[in-house]
């Protein structure tokens, strides 16, 4: 059994993986106008697991509410990043609204 802590860590890793992930799609959508909407959703994604790592390493009161909010972009990016076979990035962002959605709901 995953104790509090344990789901804060994963977390925090998982959005920081995240965030990587999608720095780099995102980058790599830049110039593509088929990929605007990826690139922006990458950039969303990127700044809010940014956001929830800084929450979650201080043990804020409100990591739990933003990470509800980040598992919702995570989810809409993966969409996105799967339309485009942007595996890499889809998987972490999935992976991270996981994470996200389990720390929301303690």
């Amino acid at each position: 059994m995953m104790t509090t802590g344990d789901r804060n860590q994963d977390c925090l890793e998982a959005c920081a993986k995240c965030q990587q992930a999608c720095e780099s799609c995102a980058a790599a959508c830049i110039g593509d106008a088929n990929m605007a909407e990826c690139a922006r959703l990458c950039l969303d994604c990127a700044t809010m697991c940014a956001t929830c790592v800084t929450l979650l390493a201080r043990g804020s009161r409100w990591a739990a509410q933003v990470c509800a909010i980040c598992a919702a972009i995570c989810d809409a990016c993966a969409s996105e990043c799967d339309k485009h076979g942007c595996s890499e990035c889809a998987q972490a962002c999935r992976r991270c609204a996981e994470t996200c959605r389990a720390m929301a709901s303690d």
